[in-house]
């Protein structure tokens, strides 16, 4: 069971032999595989299964056919339904929708009131915290930062969310600076943010 369980606190869920924490509520058809903890205020109903080392708590609820497994997190107020797919390092936390087919995975982060459904995927080093997504946000791998169409109307690169405009200011150039791109980088970041301007959201 590991160190860190206390066995008057926790129980093996029947159906996979996964952790349960006395406040949380896993169905019995559901599958809580055995390195897998479900705890906090969390539910886990229908058919929905959590395997790997993934860990769903707070008040998150995962349901339908959907799954959680690697080493995902899934917790706040977050939701999981459908058949969507959270894997891999991503977490969904926050007020966060992820639904229908939906997957988030490699070391995505959706969060905030963000809703990502239909057949959209998030993935890389993508941060997704605002808006609804029905179709996979523009997401590049740069020489420098990966880039991505974090909410409606804006581009995050590295750490700054900023929208479309401001990418296009001297203030983006004195940031590009503060960050050593070389005058290569910044003019092939300059595209990148033209082809946000024509594709993104």
């Amino acid at each position: 069971m590991g160190t860190t369980l206390n066995p008057s606190e926790w129980a093996q869920h029947p159906n996979g032999k996964g952790w349960v924490f006395h406040t949380a509520k896993v169905d019995p058809a559901a599958y809580v595989g055995p390195n897998a903890q479900v705890y906090g205020d969390a539910q886990v109903y229908g058919d929905a299964q959590v395997y790997g080392d993934a860990r769903v708590y707070g008040n998150a609820r995962v349901y339908g056919n959907a799954r959680v497994y690697g080493d995902a997190r899934v917790y706040g107020n977050a939701r999981v339904s459908g058949n969507a797919q959270v894997y891999g390092d991503a977490w969904v936390s926050g007020n966060a929708r992820v639904s229908w087919n939906a997957q988030v995975y490699g070391d995505a982060w959706v969060s905030g009131n963000a809703q990502v459904y239909g057949d959209a995927w998030v993935y890389g080093d993508a941060q997704v915290y605002g808006d609804a997504w029905e179709t996979s946000p523009l997401f590049i791998v740069g020489s420098k930062h990966s880039l991505s169409n974090a909410k409606k109307g804006h581009i995050q690169i590295g750490c700054q969310c900023k929208p479309f405009a401001w990418w296009e200011s001297d203030e983006a150039i004195k940031f590009a600076k503060e960050n050593d791109y070389t005058d290569a980088q910044i003019e092939e970041y300059r595209a990148y943010v033209e082809l946000f301007k024509k594709v993104g959201k």
